[in-house]
C-alpha cells in the first residue's frame, strides 16, 4: 500500500516544483518588461524639473470699502508685511 502512493506523490512533487520555477520565470519576464516600459516612458516623458509650475493664487485677505475708506481683513498674517511695504498689484476688470 505505501508503495501505491509514492507514484502520485512523486508526480505531485515534481509538478509543484515545476510550477514554482515556470512562475518565477515568468514573473522575472514580466518584471523585466515592465522596467523596459517605463525607461521608454521616462525617455518619452519631460520630468517635472522641466516644467515651470506656475504659482496658484491663495486667498489671504478681503477689500471692503466703507464710505472713502477701504479696509483690509487679512486671512493670513504672511500678507501684512507685503501689503505694509505696498507690494502689491491692483486688478482692473
Amino acid at each position: 500500500m505505501p508503495l501505491d502512493l509514492i507514484v502520485p506523490f512523486g508526480v505531485l512533487f515534481a509538478l509543484v516544483v515545476y510550477f514554482m520555477f515556470t512562475r518565477q520565470k515568468f514573473e522575472n519576464n514580466i518584471v523585466g518588461i515592465y522596467e523596459e516600459k517605463f525607461e521608454e516612458w521616462k525617455k518619452h516623458n519631460p520630468s517635472d524639473e522641466s516644467i515651470e509650475k506656475k504659482e496658484c493664487k491663495e486667498l489671504v485677505g478681503l477689500v471692503f470699502k466703507t464710505g472713502y475708506t477701504v479696509d483690509i481683513e487679512l486671512f493670513d498674517e504672511k500678507a501684512k508685511d507685503r501689503i505694509s511695504r505696498g507690494k502689491f498689484n491692483i486688478k482692473d476688470n
